[in-house]
């Protein structure tokens, strides 16, 4: 067998293993369905009655592919880019439910994704899978906020199973989400965005990626001027088995952190960056993420 076709059978043999790994998919030993780490200050902190318009934008870059006991994989010249542009359209309601404030949104992400491996190269660009949402917003007090909602992941992206730089992940995903912020201009400042993965079948593979507990967090102090300074990050942890033909040896688990910042100012714009490395990884790949929203008042 020559050199190039060694290569190429290693690099769909890792395809094969990880499809949908860009387009975060647990299934086969690849992400979640969910950025990890994408969400950061004022999580938790639902806008006022209207139509707000957000942007998330930033990249991952995973270069490092680990196995069920954290050991690195060696699989030659591994690495998978993802950027990743998302306008999110939030409607909040003058509805009142259970006590909290009405709210829908839309997420259409729009991808460029580059997997690399054994000396093959793949390459997809953009609609990934759409995320569609409701949710109810509480106000406690001035300082401090909390959403209870239910996210669905609806398979919209381009999906090849030979792919690993498929744009989706060719099945549905319900998540519950509980986000928690606390605000201060001037002090402490807390976020938490907790969330649930109930993953369903893909039908090209009849595999069906185990459930996760993962979690997005934001530490910060206000230094004034509508700065908050600190650190962010997240956590993820598979907790039932993949099952099917393209389950994964065992399960998923990560965690990330690093320097987080957040602007705001008295007209409505709000900005924040954070950037994370990941640690104790397991049963997937590893890297780092830099992520940044931005909110538009119109």
């Amino acid at each position: 067998m020559s050199r190039h076709l060694e290569r190429r059978r290693l690099a769909c043999a890792v395809a094969l293993a990880l499809a949908g790994t860009a387009a975060h998919a647990t299934e086969g030993g690849g992400l979640g369905i969910y950025p990890d780490g994408l969400e950061n200050f004022m999580s938790g902190a639902l806008p006022p009655p209207g139509v707000h318009m957000l942007v998330y934008g930033g990249g991952a870059r995973y270069d490092t592919l680990r196995g069920n006991d954290g050991e690195r994989v060696p699989v030659p010249g591994f690495k998978v880019d993802v950027n990743v542009l998302a306008p999110r359209l939030i409607w909040v309601t003058e509805q009142q439910v259970m006590g909290g404030q009405l709210a829908f949104h839309a997420i259409a992400p729009l991808l460029d994704v580059t997997f690399k491996a054994a000396g093959e190269r793949y390459r997809s660009t953009g609609l990934g899978d759409m995320t569609l949402g409701v949710a109810l917003g509480y106000h406690v007090s001035p300082t401090l906020h909390y959403v209870v909602g239910l996210d669905m992941y609806a398979p919209t992206g381009e999906y090849d199973r030979k792919d690993p730089s498929s744009l989706g992940k060719n099945y549905w995903t319900a998540q519950p989400v509980f986000a928690l912020s606390r605000i201060s201009p001037d002090g402490f400042n807390a976020d938490l965005k907790l969330m649930y993965d109930f993953n369903f079948r893909n039908s090209a593979t009849d595999t069906r990626s185990g459930q996760a507990i993962h979690a997005d967090y934001a530490l910060g102090w206000g230094v004034g001027k509508g700065w908050v300074l600190g650190v962010g990050g997240h956590a993820f942890q598979q907790v039932t088995d993949d099952s099917g033909p393209n389950s994964a040896a065992g399960r998923a688990r990560a965690f990330g952190v690093g320097p987080s910042v957040r602007y705001l100012n008295d007209k409505g714009w709000l900005f924040t960056a954070k950037w994370q490395q990941e640690f104790k990884v397991k049963n997937r790949p590893e890297g780092s993420q830099l992520y940044v929203k931005l909110a538009i008042p119109f």
